[in-house]
């Protein structure tokens, strides 16, 4: 695994040592990539823009095109693999680089999201909101409005899966733009493997007792359609989905 050892300094602070950051009140923002090289950038713009003081980390799973340089040029800190590990490992291993902030003495809100949300990652403001207050701890997006996809299969198996489990019926079972405290990082942390990593952290969440709330947002992302490589993909998901209604069985 590589890590970027020249982080962003504090922006507050112009005499701020190069290679340190500061505390800072934004959010912890993770965000999932794999060849988004044409999308990263305007991501992470985004994100900086809509959270000045954030700390912005982008988990690059052995991305073949410019993801990483393209994520660095924009000021956002790179962790890679050597090779493609699947989503779930690939988010903690980014996470294992900031898990430490969740023991600061004001932790941050968490955020994860996806690489290719491009100019929408700025609606993601409102959902580092809705985790912050009183009656959510889990903040999860769903889409306002549904762009490609297949015939709903995964969707609805994943939903099934996570209401078989825990009893929790989800609007969005894999939206993988999720807000959270530090103590629900801390307990569904590491993350499932592969694409099962949204319904294992709901799960888990689920489980310890923590509130979630579901908020619309008017975000866009790369969809699959009903092509080969459509069917491809949601066939590993479903596999993925299936791995982890199993392994929380019990």
């Amino acid at each position: 695994m590589a890590v970027d050892e020249q982080l962003r300094p504090d922006p507050s602070d112009p005499g701020g040592e190069p290679g340190v950051v500061a505390a800072t009140s934004g959010p912890v923002v993770i965000v999932a990539a794999r060849n988004e090289a044409d999308r990263i950038g305007a991501t992470v713009a985004a994100l900086n823009e809509a959270f000045p003081a954030a700390e912005v980390v982008v988990a690059d799973d052995a991305s073949t095109d410019a993801t990483a340089d393209v994520a660095r040029a924009h000021g956002a800190r790179v962790v890679s693999g050597e090779r493609s590990r699947g989503k779930g490992a690939n988010v903690s291993s980014a996470v294992e680089t900031v898990i430490h902030r969740a023991a600061d003495p004001v932790p941050p809100t968490f955020l994860l999201c996806d690489g290719d949300l491009g100019p929408s990652a700025g609606e993601l403001a409102a959902l580092v909101e809705a985790a912050g207050s009183d009656d959510c701890e889990l903040a999860i997006a769903a889409f306002a409005s549904r762009v490609g996809g297949g015939f709903g299969v995964a969707l609805r198996f994943a939903r099934w899966a996570i209401e078989r489990r825990c009893g929790y019926r989800a609007g969005a079972p894999i939206s993988g733009q999720r807000a959270m405290t530090a103590d629900v990082l801390r307990r569904v942390y590491p993350f499932a493997p592969g694409y099962g990593m949204e319904i294992g952290m709901t799960v888990d969440a689920v489980r310890a007792g923590f509130r979630i709330r579901e908020v619309e947002l008017a975000l866009a992302h790369r969809a699959t359609g009903r092509t080969l490589g459509g069917f491809i993909h949601r066939g590993r998901q479903l596999r993925d989905f299936a791995r982890v209604w199993w392994a929380r069985r019990g």
